[in-house]
């Protein structure tokens, strides 16, 4: 072991001199860069890989596409891309052989690859191609793997910036207009959804001319990875300063009616999930919502959230399919962002289908894996039944709903406003039982449900037992009642009233089906009581 931990130091130590020689005899087209010339970033990655990673994505598909095509690349086209290269090349005195456009480059990347883009033997006079250039394919791959490593790289703000500083921007506009692989273009999409990430960069990706239109384009492709990056893309754009340009971007009603025709026909959960979490975004932007929400309102967005939540619906409750979660959650978010909304709540409390389907999933028995789409369901619930006055008299008779709502109290314990919402609906449904009409054994029914759930009420009311709104009724002290409050009075006077009857039932002996945990009920009496007082 000792000559072991010997010979590798000595190997490191000759490594060292090895490198220390190299930087003092560098070639005199590889020299130390001056001073003032060095970069000065914090980061593990050579600002000069990630540079060169850039020169790579030039894309060179139309010297190969013309192979096939014997039509030469458009000259337009080839002139913008030398003026990127001029710009990303470094002086003539310390340039690199070789540059991502040179099919030389390329075949050194591919090891042992000696594929021809065109037929052995055959040389296009037209286009000049040689039998030593690499297929397309062969292009398309170490492009691929190039542009990876910079969709990697992109999330870190340190290298997006050195990467737009580099006019990664302008490279990757070229690409889209030059090759039809779905691949480059979702790979693209990707690097600039990365860079959107970081707020500071995104003007320059709107001062970069015609990327907007270029990306806003790519929502007509039919590959489903192409369109979920333009959604993420458009998600984080919405979401930034420059939001009303993209806004107007996205105004047309052909593009609008795009969007809605992706959400509404594909089949695929995560381009779902982009797609109207894309809309999401714009109904919950103050800067976005009166410009695009109304015409998309107008052409059909309510019922395509409907139609898309019904189908949810129907997928939980016939096959698990966990990945279809995060799907039934951004639709019921979508839904009640547009239930708060003074001139398009109409359109949510008016459809009896969806407060069905919502109360469905609030009956739902299993809702731990669901526990984010049940809360959302509650709180949805609560805005439909303050615009529906007697909807709440209705759905005071649905016990099973009761019992969902009261099962929703723990997944909505760090949400103070979804728990106010399910208090606000718990103590709506109370209000309308009338105790001193209702029979033995339908107060048996609600007394059932009540202490069923006495663990987890009493576990809500410890959670929050110091915060201000439970004693005082809102957050800013005002001494009113809070639904939470008015609640457990309720529940404390069922309780009362169910206890009276039964003690009176136990007399005549009636109360032998109708049996209900004494323990249980005293228990939530005496926390109801508690906190009343």
């Amino acid at each position: 072991m000792a000559v072991d931990l010997e010979s590798a130091l000595q190997d490191e130590e000759e490594e060292e001199e090895e490198e220390h020689a190299l930087d003092e005899d560098a070639p005199a087209h590889h020299p130390v860069a001056p001073p003032d010339e060095s970069f000065e970033l914090s980061t593990t990655v050579d600002p000069s890989y990630i540079i060169s990673l850039i020169r790579k994505l030039l894309p060179p598909y139309q010297t190969y596409n013309s192979c096939s095509s014997g039509v030469e690349g458009n000259n337009s086209q080839k002139s913008n891309l030398d003026l990127i290269e001029e710009k990303l090349a470094p002086p003539d005195s310390t340039r690199v052989q070789g540059s991502a456009k040179e099919p030389s480059e390329i075949m050194d990347i591919i090891d042992d690859n000696k594929e021809s883009a065109c037929e052995e033997g055959k040389v296009d006079g037209e286009s000049g191609c040689r039998n030593e250039l690499p297929t397309a394919s062969v292009v398309e791959e170490v492009w691929e793997g190039n542009g990876c490593i910079l969709w990697d790289l992109a999330a870190s703000q340190t290298h997006a910036e050195l990467m737009v500083e580099n006019l990664v921007l302008d490279v990757l506009l070229a690409n889209p207009t030059v090759p039809q692989s779905a691949r480059v273009r979702e790979i693209c999409l990707g690097i600039i959804g990365n860079l959107a990430c970081h707020e500071v960069l995104m003007r320059h990706i709107v001062s970069t001319k015609g990327l907007v239109d270029a990306i806003v384009d790519q929502l007509f492709l039919d590959d489903t990875q192409c369109l979920c990056e333009a959604c993420r893309f458009l998600t984080l754009a919405i979401q930034g300063n420059e939001s009303n340009i993209w806004a107007e971007a996205l105004l047309s009603d052909h593009v609008i009616r795009r969007l809605l025709w992706i959400a509404e026909n594909t089949l695929n959960p995560l381009l779902i999930e982009k797609c109207v979490g894309l809309l999401l975004t714009i109904s919950e932007s103050q800067l976005v919502a009166p410009i695009l929400l109304p015409p998309l309102v107008d052409i059909g967005l309510p019922n395509i959230l409907f139609e898309l939540l019904a189908y949810e619906m129907s997928q939980l409750t016939s096959e698990k399919s966990p990945e279809r979660y995060p799907v039934l959650d951004v639709i019921l978010r979508a839904i009640e962002a547009l239930s708060v909304m003074d001139d398009h709540s109409h359109k949510i409390s008016s459809n009896k289908e969806l407060i069905g389907l919502v109360c469905d999933l609030v009956k739902l028995p299993d809702k731990m894996e669901i526990a984010d789409s049940c809360v959302t369901a509650a709180v949805l619930m609560a805005n439909i039944m303050s615009d529906v006055t007697n909807l709440a008299t209705e759905m005071s008779q649905d016990l099973p709903f009761l019992q969902g709502l009261l099962g929703i109290l723990p997944f909505a314990a760090n949400d103070i406003e979804a728990r106010n919402a399910l208090w606000s609906i718990i103590v709506q449904l109370l209000v309308h039982i009338k105790e001193s009409e209702t029979g033995f054994s339908s107060l048996y029914q609600y007394v059932s449900v009540l202490a069923s759930k006495c663990d987890m009420i009493e576990e809500d009311l410890l959670d929050h037992q110091t915060d201000s709104f439970i004693k005082h009724g809102s957050t800013d002290g005002c001494e009113t009642k809070s639904n939470v409050i008015m609640a457990l009075e309720r529940m404390a006077s069922l309780l009362h009233q169910w206890k009276t009857l039964k003690d009176n039932a136990d007399e005549n002996s009636l109360s032998g089906k109708h049996h209900v945990d004494g323990s249980l009920v005293d228990k939530l009496l005496h926390c109801c009581e508690r906190y009343i007082k």
